[in-house]
């Protein structure tokens, strides 16, 4: 089973160009979508209703913030969930922050962590959300279930999660303070699937500014994560960082499991 995860930067954007084509093209059995900056009704047939290349329809799911134009998350998968919903806390969903899908095997979690922003104007509203999540996931893990956390968390957790640590020490996604609630994240026996297979690798990233040709030089951060359960990381086969799709400024990340295809 390959599970995507894309900020898209806009999915009406990202659509011109060739969302929709790429998606069929690379047929993952799921997607998870950050910043989709749109609501269902604003959308093309062909973004809420796409196929795989052998025709078979995905099911989309959205959750949007109630600011125009600003957050927003989706699913997108081939198969269909138990159920589907938000985080269930009402200053995050009305940013259209989290939705979550619930499979037999395991929980799905599309999430798109807020920015801390300039000085840290947003850091307190950032660090509720991240410490929700964390209790929300140690919540799913006591009632058994395992969990799949995909998204842009804006959190580079160590220098080299980003090109120019130094330079960065004390701007938004590298603040003292996210850094240390990821490293408290991962502590508590949630796994970072892509530092799982590349402990140590330097000049990965999976954003980079629109500015000073940042891409093509890649001088970017890894702030874009696959997270599970330590009781699910053995179904975990692949974790890689797909720097080859263009269409924002983000970049796919891409998790493979031993579950079978849908």
């Amino acid at each position: 089973m390959r599970i995507l995860s894309w900020n898209v930067n806009g999915i009406r954007a990202v659509e011109k160009r060739g969302f929709s084509q790429w998606l069929r093209d690379e047929s993952p059995d799921m997607l998870c979508v950050q910043e989709t900056k749109a609501r269902p009704e604003q959308l093309v047939a062909e973004l809420k209703a796409p196929v795989n290349k052998r025709g078979k329809p995905y099911h989309s799911y959205w959750a949007s913030a109630q600011k125009a134009g600003y957050s927003g998350v989706a699913i997108y998968s081939l198969r269909e969930p138990l159920e589907v919903k938000p985080l269930g806390e009402a200053a995050f969903d009305g940013e259209g922050r989290v939705l979550q899908a619930f499979y037999k095997d395991f929980v799905l979690i599309s999430a798109y962590f807020p920015n801390s922003q300039d000085a840290g104007a947003r850091l307190p509203y950032k660090l509720a959300f991240c410490g929700a999540i964390m209790k929300y996931c140690k919540k799913l893990v006591r009632q058994g279930k395992h969990f799949v956390l995909c998204g842009d968390y804006n959190i580079a957790h160590t220098p080299i999660d980003l090109a120019r640590p130094r330079e960065n020490e004390g701007n938004a996604g590298y603040l003292p303070e996210e850094r240390a609630w990821m490293s408290a994240f991962t502590a508590a026996g949630f796994a970072d699937t892509f530092r799982h297979f590349h402990p140590g690798e330097p000049n990965h990233y999976s954003w980079w500014s629109y500015r000073m040709s940042a891409r093509e030089r890649n001088v970017g951060w890894r702030i874009d994560y696959h997270c599970v359960d330590a009781g699910f990381l053995p179904k975990v086969k692949r974790s890689v960082i797909r720097n080859d799709v263009e269409g924002s400024d983000h970049c796919p990340v891409e998790l493979e499991l031993a579950l079978g295809k849908s």
